[in-house]
């Protein structure tokens, strides 16, 4: 390879799967699902500026189809939750037993409520 070759780059695997399957302006109810790692940081920061989120007082999050969640999206979800003008009650449900480990080194088991499978 010459160095005017692009480089191949290492697969990522398939872009996880986020959703705001519900919100009525008082409570909405998010879906993640797939590996969440590092290269999904700015979509899930993104994800979670959504104006429908911003505007809902409890988050309803399942995380029963998340295979892996990197300590930086853990990070990043309790900074959308802490860095809000007014509270937001998270509840977590579904999560998988090494899910559930990254959200507590996050330091989401002190301002959510986790729930595993």
């Amino acid at each position: 390879m010459s160095a005017d070759e692009p480089r191949p780059t290492p697969s990522t695997g398939p872009s996880p799967a986020m959703a705001v399957v519900a919100a009525d302006g008082r409570a909405a109810a998010l879906v993640l699902a797939g590996e969440i790692g590092a290269g999904a940081l700015r979509d899930l920061a993104e994800f979670l500026d959504d104006p429908r989120l911003g505007r809902a007082a409890a988050w309803d999050l399942d995380l029963s189809g998340v295979t892996h969640l990197d300590l930086a999206c853990g990070y990043a979800l309790l900074r959308a939750v802490t860095l809000r003008p007014e509270p937001v009650a998270l509840t977590i449900h579904g999560a998988r037993r090494s899910v559930q480990r990254t959200l507590r080194s996050a330091g989401l088991d002190a301002v959510a409520d986790i729930g595993g499978r």
